[in-house]
């Protein structure tokens, strides 16, 4: 098991390390060219920013009963056909049963987004944090 981070906007880096040190899981961080970031722990890929080139690296170098951390539900979907474990930055498992809908809402909401002037998603709160912390240990501990 490792863990793979879609690292880019990922607010929950420091959280991640947290965890991956105290049950010595290997992690590796992805990011596009425009970012530069060395935390001596994780394996860090920077990568051109070509279109979803991070997300086609990363998943291609993911094995089952891996951990992704992405809030890209396309990457989730990837990552769970691989029998990998995605889950978001706000603690959301994703999982078989979840990701139809979830992409089903995505695409409903671009689709209201063109017609109306509507704001993005709410900012991060504690709980959510709380709930990364959580949830990513509960996949660790479920799957060591």
């Amino acid at each position: 098991m490792k863990i793979l981070v879609d690292a880019d906007a990922c607010p929950v880096k420091k959280e991640i390390l947290k965890l991956a040190k105290e049950f010595n899981i290997e992690v590796s961080m992805f990011f596009d060219n425009a970012h530069v970031y060395e935390d001596g722990y994780s394996k860090v890929f920077i990568l051109d920013k070509g279109a979803d080139s991070v997300d086609y690296f990363l998943i291609n170098r993911t094995l089952p009963g891996d951990i992704v951390v992405t809030q890209d539900y396309g990457v989730a979907t990837m990552a769970l056909s691989k029998k990998a474990h995605p889950i978001n930055q706000n603690g959301l498992i994703f999982t078989d049963d979840n990701i139809l809908s979830l992409l089903n809402q995505r695409a409903f909401n671009k689709k209201i987004r063109r017609h109306k002037n509507i704001k993005g998603p709410k900012k991060r709160t504690s709980k959510d944090g709380t709930n990364f912390s959580e949830n990513l240990r509960k996949i660790i501990n479920n799957y060591l």
